[in-house]
Formats: structure tokens, sequence, C-alpha cells
């Protein structure tokens, strides 16, 4: 059986043409409801206008980076890091631009259909970073960690891929930060543990260091401790002083820090 082309080039066109309707507005601008939706059901918000140059712009009025803000901190994919990185690739792949945070696409009046899809696409593709395993980019927990350790403790001294002083093999066994709060002899030992891996490496890490007497508080951070074997997560926490199943904990993590250093060194953030 061999299909009709023209038949089916008809049927395709009539309908996705159905999908698609235009509101003219007051404003001059016309509204366009596509297919398009985020996942909880609302519908893409876009709008056409015209542009001083006789074409048109495409615009979704800022209101995909303001719905992905319901679900996730979008100053986290605003500054540099790895969704940052994924954010601009996206712009640039469907020739985007994002002026203060209202995203659009400038095209002749004639190629607004393949604006309006293209845009679609591209909207679809940056709602779904609210979605991203931090498996596939193992360096966004990191990120994560390391914003949540400066905001919990902004009066400590913090150092970040520690090496132990003055011992000649500290480069096996690196610390991912160590902190140093006023008043205390003490120092913080901090590992962030994302993976079975990390979670036999930091328990070898910190079994050497008590091996060599060197004085210490740890404190660990699951990325989801649920995820992460149990004999793993026995070993781990035999050894270790303190932790917080996830990031999510960070009012448990203020709590435990309180009780380890003086209450006026912690900051008070929200959970």
């Amino acid at each position: 059986m061999q299909l009709n082309l023209e038949k089916l080039k008809t049927d395709l066109c009539t309908s996705l043409c159905a999908e698609i309707s235009l509101f003219q507005r007051s404003d001059n601008r016309i509204s366009i409801s596509t297919p398009f939706s985020f996942s909880d059901g609302d519908s893409f918000l876009l709008m056409a206008e015209p542009l001083p140059t006789g074409g048109i712009r495409v615009t979704d009025c800022g209101n995909t980076l303001m719905h992905l803000s319901y679900s996730m901190n979008v100053d986290e994919i605003l500054k540099p890091g790895n969704r940052n990185e994924l954010l601009q690739k996206i712009i640039t792949d469907y020739s985007l631009t994002n002026n203060e945070g209202e995203l659009f696409i400038d095209a002749p009046a004639d190629e607004a259909g393949k604006a309006v899809f293209k845009i679609g696409q591209a909207l679809s593709q940056i709602h779904d970073i609210s979605f991203l395993s931090r498996s596939k980019v193992a360096s966004t927990f990191y990120e994560d960690l390391d914003r949540v350790v400066r905001e919990v403790a902004p009066q400590a001294d913090i150092r970040k891929y520690y090496l132990v002083e003055d011992k000649s093999n500290a480069e096996d066994y690196p610390i991912d930060y160590r902190l140093d709060f006023p008043g205390s002899a003490r120092p913080l030992f901090l590992f962030g543990i994302p993976s079975n891996e990390k979670a036999k490496l930091a328990t070898v890490i910190i079994q050497h260091w008590l091996a060599e007497e060197i004085r210490f508080t740890s404190f660990l951070v699951f990325q989801d401790q649920s995820k992460i074997g149990r004999s793993d997560v026995a070993r781990l926490t035999n050894v270790g002083d303190e932790s917080i199943s996830s990031l999510g904990a960070i009012a448990d993590m203020r709590r435990k820090l309180e009780r380890l250093y003086s209450v006026d060194t912690i900051a008070q953030i929200g959970s």
C-alpha cells in the first residue's frame, strides 16, 4: 500500500491547524493557543507582536521561567553552572533571546508558523530542566552542596577540596570541605555523598584520618540516602559523626551544627 502524499499533507495540516487558535488583543498583540503545555497541564503562554522591521516576534512574556519557579529556585539556572549551560544551549540551538526572563524569537512574518513551533520545542526543553536527574548531571549536586554550605555557615572559614597539611599522602584522602568555626579548635570535615562509590570512598577517608589521630568532626550530606546501599550507609554512618539524608534537610543540618558549635555562628536560613 502506497501512502497518498497530498492527502496525508492535507490531513496533517488540518489536524495541526485545528490545535492552534489566535486571539487579537487590544494592545495589537495576538495571543496564540497551541497544544504545547507544562507537565501540570497549564498551556504555554505565547504572544505574537509586530516588529518595526515588518517581521514578527513570538514571546512567552516571561511565563516559562515564572512557571519553572513554582518547582525550583530559578536563580540556580540563571547563574553559572550546569543548569545554566543547559539553558544557554537550548536558547542558542533554537535561536531564542532571553531578555531578563522573557524568552522570544524574531522571524520574518511569512515564517511565523516555524517560529511558533520552534519556541514551543525550546520551552518544553527548558521546562524539563526542573526534572533534570542529578545522576545525569552529577556536578549539579556539588553545586547545590556548595551553596548550602556557604549559606548555613557564613562565618566559618571554609576550605574546599581540603588536603590535610604535613601529610605526605594527603592527596589520596581529600576532604570535600573543611570548616573552621570561631572559638572551636576542632574542624568540621564535610563530605557530599551522591553515590555508593562516594559512600565507600568517604568511609575509607574518614577511617584513614581517624587512624592518623587527626582531630575533627565529620559531617555527611547525602544527595538521597534512600538510594545508597544499606551496607554502604551502615559502614559510613558507623565511622561518621553527623549526617543529613538529603539537601532538603537543611533545617536538620543547621540544628546539628548549632549543637556542635556556637549558635551565633550558624546562619538562620529556611529549609
